[in-house]
């Protein structure tokens, strides 16, 4: 049944055309590339913030600009990310590198969600500069950092193996 679903992904029209397209192919996977360095871009300094780095500079332009910047790196990241899955989705679905991937992806996409709320909840907007986060949003923030770049990794890793 799955078999004959990714199959059946594989064969569709708009799929063969951009499977065999000079032009497209490319350029869908350019844009994934985009959406990921947008994404990671802005997920590593906000981390990297939250961790205690640039404690000089307050939280607040940090969530406001890098929290946007990463949420439309991952739109563009996934939109793209499907229509190359859907190039060679049975092989994909096979992949143990991929299914890691996407895995590591959707426990970031819950990090980030949860995180989201307790930075909302948390009194972090108004903290003297040079304070220390709460352990919480620091150990959210380790988690982050090290699922985005662990889906990173895994995501160059399927080009090779």
């Amino acid at each position: 049944m799955m078999e004959q679903a990714l199959g059946f992904i594989e064969s569709a029209a708009p799929v063969a055309a951009l499977r065999q397209s000079t032009w497209l192919y490319p350029l869908v996977n350019a844009g994934h590339i985009l959406g990921v360095a947008l994404l990671v871009g802005g997920i590593v300094p906000l981390d990297l913030r939250l961790l205690g780095a640039w404690r000089g500079y307050p939280v607040a332009p940090f969530l406001r600009v890098l929290r946007l910047t990463s949420a439309c790196g991952l739109g563009l990241a996934v939109a793209c990310g499907l229509l190359l899955f859907a190039t060679a989705a049975a092989d994909y679905a096979g992949s143990f590198l991929f299914l890691s991937k996407m895995a590591v992806v959707v426990g970031g996409v819950v990090n980030a969600l949860v995180m989201g709320r307790a930075l909302t909840r948390q009194a972090i907007w108004n903290l003297p500069l040079g304070a220390s986060m709460p352990v919480t949003i620091r150990l959210g923030a380790l988690v982050s950092l090290c699922a985005w770049v662990t889906a990173l990794v895994l995501g160059r890793l399927l080009g090779y193996f």
